[in-house]
């Protein structure tokens, strides 16, 4: 039987990189000694809190249609919660909630893009937003971030970049899979390029309240921007709700009417009693989530002093973010030869990070997803197999 063109382009490479992390989760349901280091799913529990009032608003019989765009009370909860973070002033009916920060990303693009549009992305970007930008049958515009300058944004390669036919910017900070938080004369820079061009700014920004050594800057909150931005964000990573699929859109009232009629067609809204939490988890002062951003900073810091000290491998030391970059290339072996045998022969699953893009070719990705006794084996495992590859005279 036939398939339609859009399983064809969804068929890409990228789909496939999580075939180690796969393999390596087999493995650990087998009972192998197994350190999964491939993907960003925070092993800290959700706070109790915001499970007992999950729990009440189930016992209140919270479980039927909630309004398509979200809860009033949980869009103005959001909307103050983005106003704190990003100076932005925005009201409940800039907000679109969706069923995690994947889906608003995915409606947005949608709402955004038509085929034949070009999409400017940073290179090396997130994994799925390749299926993001094919699916309307829009076209990658890559835009590298190169290693040797520390994977920084480079708006001058962006402005060349631009075409008659680009439509949109898509933009990640702080950012996956690098770490780099983009600097406030950055986002100066390509904010100057979208006015300049008439562009749209799709900013994923769900790290945006995990960050180490450079304060998150919304480009929402620049000048001329409020009204050709949207921003991506949720409680996964800050509140470690991963599984609660919680997420939402912030952007100028007209286009989160279009997502709301897109809403109707996808999922018809979300759970109220998920709401209901979400909302109390944006509202609340909850220890955990401090105590989840020190564990963080704790686990960076060490994986980046262990790595270095590694022979043949070298840690970029992450802004922000819950991954580190480590460079392979001193080992002889490529990211993707590295990261296999790594798996192989001390079972550690980290990431090739090349199917991020070429620009990280080299390179894998390790989460900081796991306590910090695990991270330490994990480390001494890594040394040990770059040590084997090195030997006394180099690779």
């Amino acid at each position: 039987m036939r398939h339609s063109a859009l399983t064809r382009r969804l068929d890409v490479a990228s789909a496939r990189v999580w075939d180690i992390h796969y393999q390596a989760r087999e493995r650990c349901e087998a009972g192998e000694d197994v350190i999964l280091l491939t993907v960003g799913d925070p092993d800290f529990e959700t706070p109790p809190a915001i499970v007992d009032e999950a729990e009440r608003s189930l016992r209140r019989g919270r479980t039927r249609y909630s309004p398509t765009a979200g809860e009033p009370l949980l869009r103005e909860a959001i909307a103050r919660h983005h106003q704190r973070i990003t100076d932005q002033p925005v009201s409940a009916e800039n907000v679109a909630v969706f069923a995690g920060a994947q889906s608003a990303l995915f409606a947005s693009m949608l709402c955004l893009a038509d085929a034949g549009d070009e999409i400017a992305v940073f290179e090396p970007r997130y994994v799925t937003y390749d299926g993001v930008i094919d699916t309307p049958g829009a076209v990658r515009v890559e835009v590298p971030l190169a290693a040797p300058q520390g994977f920084r944004f480079d708006p001058d390669a962006l402005g060349r970049a631009v075409t008659p036919r680009m439509r949109a910017v898509l933009l990640n900070t702080p950012h996956n899979p690098t770490g780099i938080v983009a600097a406030r004369e950055e986002l100066e820079a390509i904010a100057a390029i979208a006015k300049r061009h008439d562009l749209w700014v799709l900013s994923d920004e769900v790290y945006a309240s995990l960050t180490y050594d450079a304060p998150h800057v919304a480009i929402a909150s620049l000048p001329g921007m409020a009204d050709r931005t949207v921003t991506i964000n949720s409680l996964s990573k800050s509140h470690a709700m991963q599984g609660w699929r919680l997420g939402w859109a912030v952007g100028p009232e007209p286009l989160v009417r279009h997502l709301t009629h897109l809403i109707v067609s996808m999922v018809f809204g979300t759970p109220p009693f998920t709401q209901d939490a979400a909302r109390f988890a944006l509202t609340s002062e909850l220890v955990e989530v401090a105590a989840m951003e020190r564990a963080y900073r704790a686990r960076r810091d060490l994986l980046c002093a262990r790595i270095n000290a590694c022979p043949g491998l070298a840690c970029q030391w992450p802004q922000g973010g819950m991954y580190a970059m480590v460079d392979v290339r001193g080992t002889g072996r490529s990211d993707e030869d590295f990261a296999w045998g790594l798996l192989e022969a001390e079972g550690v699953s980290v990431l090739p990070a090349a199917t991020f893009g070429a620009s990280a070719a080299g390179h894998v990705r390790v989460s900081l997803t796991a306590p910090e006794a695990v991270l330490g084996e994990a480390c001494d495992r890594i040394e040990r197999y770059a040590r084997s590859l090195v030997g006394p005279r180099g690779p």
